[in-house]
């Protein structure tokens, strides 16, 4: 080993020793012996053993430990630290602006272990409850983890949204003879995107010079075009004549399942040429099936029947369900987060902050729950005929239990049940925390049932068929999270449910105004499942949503 491993061997066992909270002196005589060896301009391993007890800054432990490493190749120590510490603060560590002692806090304290969660954690300004943690690192640690995250060449859905139209645009107006069709899983509204491609009439011999003179790399195999840049997307390009451009189009649109059942269906002629994609359905008289519902074969057979499903769009939402204020870890105060909703003319507000044992994002003690419904209630005068509702967002605890007792329980309109705490568990441990608060009769919305982060956290396992059957039993709404980084549940599994005729509810869990607008995302993966308005209860009306709530009363009698 040369002198650069043996120091960041040593660098790297003193951050992991602050990192654990252990012995400080230790980390830092590891963290000078690392220094020094930089320095030194003679390599270790050419020096005789007894020599190197001389070195400065080098004493009897850290000089036998550079022995074991020159003759092993390894450091035990650090082997130790390794083991026991997770994957993924590795990685928190390489953000800049993050010392071993914020990482320790951002572990032991926020129970953080990945740099997706991390994200998450910053957006909801949790770090701003922790000492040393202020506005402005907070905001730096957020650039460095999206700076950071960007180079790794997955993205969520929401990151390249923009990118695509944009880009689209660009190409439309450098090339205006030629068309542009973005496919693929952008077009499907994938949740996550590790590539975007276009189906164009433009020949790859033109298309390539254009990007090389922007200083993209560039691979062509005919007739695809591949190219990225410093935003590092990959970018894919299948070009055609004009003749095959729709059917290329077509094919491309469509899961690799759906195409292989239209195929079987209806067979296909991939150089026939059409005016649209819809002149391909009306040809083997079918409706339109939009790119986002073309996932699965059992939508071919819904098109046949005419049973393909008027889904949910962005203006059946009538209302936010699922927010939080700045009486928890929210950024604005209840009156604002009920301004925005008018503004935007929805007819009510959910308000649900977190719970008491939420620390880390200043959930509500009893005494400040009731000061809260005092102020609600004098909002719900000012505001009317719009309505702020009472809920709470309560943490699922290790035994199933809800965080209040049943007689604060009773004071909330509705109780979003969720799991915050002690996520990595069997699917045994998951499924009795869910099922007992589902059967709480306090429960009236089961949040972000796995607990995912996309791409950063898969979420602890659960028997989804098990819960949306318990759901049906207990009239449990299944919230679709619509934050972006969550997504949850699993668009693959609301058909299930809505068939057991188990609602829906699409919430933003929104910690800003602006976070209202996360909505959005929610509804895109909603209608690749095919869910329709009256599936989903934040588009009841605030009368609908009232007489919900009645019959929700009922079931704890």
């Amino acid at each position: 080993m040369d002198n650069y491993a043996i120091a960041d061997n040593f660098s790297l066992l003193s951050k992991l020793i602050d990192i654990h909270g252990d012995d400080s002196f230790k980390a830092k005589t590891y963290g000078v012996a690392a220094f020094n060896i930089e320095k030194l301009q003679v390599q270790l391993n050419e020096l005789p053993p007894e020599k190197i007890f001389t070195i400065p800054g080098i004493g009897k432990a850290t000089g036998q430990k550079i022995l074991e490493q020159i003759e092993t190749g390894r450091l035990a120590a650090l082997d130790e630290y390794i083991l026991k510490t997770p994957p993924g603060l590795f990685e928190i560590m390489k953000i800049k602006g993050l010392g071993p002692k914020k990482v320790s806090t951002i572990w032991k304290e926020l129970g953080i272990e990945s740099l997706g969660e991390l994200l998450y954690a910053c957006e909801e300004n949790r770090l701003l409850l922790y000492k040393g943690f202020g506005a402005k690192t907070q905001q730096n640690i957020k650039e460095g983890i999206e700076f950071y995250l960007s180079n790794q060449g997955s993205y969520l859905f929401s990151q390249v949204e923009a990118y695509g139209l944009a880009f689209t645009k660009k190409l439309e107006e450098q090339f205006p003879d030629h068309l542009f069709l973005i496919t693929g899983d952008y077009n499907r509204h994938a949740e996550t995107i590790t590539i975007i491609e276009w189906v164009t009439d433009t020949d790859a011999a033109a298309l390539q010079p254009f990007f090389e003179q922007q200083g993209y790399t560039t691979e062509v195999t005919d007739p695809i075009l591949l190219a990225k840049g410093e935003e590092n997307i990959q970018l894919q390009f299948y070009c055609v004549g004009k003749q095959q451009l729709i059917s290329e189009f077509f094919q491309h649109n469509g899961s690799e399942e759906f195409l292989a059942a239209w195929k079987e269906q209806f067979g296909w002629k991939d150089n026939r040429e059409y005016e649209s994609e819809a002149a391909i359905f009306a040809a083997h008289g079918l409706e339109y099936i939009e790119p986002y519902l073309r996932e699965d074969s059992a939508i071919i057979a819904k098109a046949i029947a005419k049973e393909l499903p008027v889904v949910i769009q962005e203006g059946d939402i009538k209302g936010i369900i699922h927010s939080h204020s700045n009486w928890s870890d929210g950024v604005h105060t209840i009156q604002q987060m009920a301004e925005g909703a008018i503004a935007k003319g929805l007819e009510y507000l959910v308000i649900s902050d977190h719970s008491q044992t939420a620390f880390y994002a200043q959930g509500l003690f009893p005494d400040r729950i009731k000061a809260q419904h005092e102020l609600i209630d004098e909002l719900n005068n000012k505001y009317a005929p719009f309505k702020i509702f009472k809920s709470i967002e309560s943490d699922i605890l290790n035994d199933g239990s809800l965080d209040y007792t049943d007689s604060i329980l009773s004071t909330f309109d509705l109780v979003i049940a969720s799991v915050h705490s002690n996520l990595k568990m069997s699917e045994e441990k998951a499924m009795m925390r869910l099922l007992k608060a589902i059967a709480n009769p306090y429960t009236t919305i089961l949040g972000h049932m796995t607990g995912r982060l996309l791409l950063s956290r898969n979420g602890y396992p659960v028997d989804h068929d098990t819960i949306i059957e318990a759901c049906k039993a207990h009239q449990v709404v299944i919230e679709l999270n619509a934050h972006p980084r969550r997504l949850d549940v699993d668009w693959r599994y609301i058909a299930k449910a809505t068939e057991k005729n188990v609602l829906i509810s699409i919430n933003p869990d929104a910690h800003a105004i602006e976070g209202f607008e996360d909505v959005k995302y929610g509804i895109l993966v909603a209608q690749k499942a095919g869910l329709t308005a009256l599936q989903n209860l934040s588009s009841f009306s605030l009368v609908e949503m009232e007489a919900f709530l009645t019959g929700q009363r009922q079931k704890r009698k």
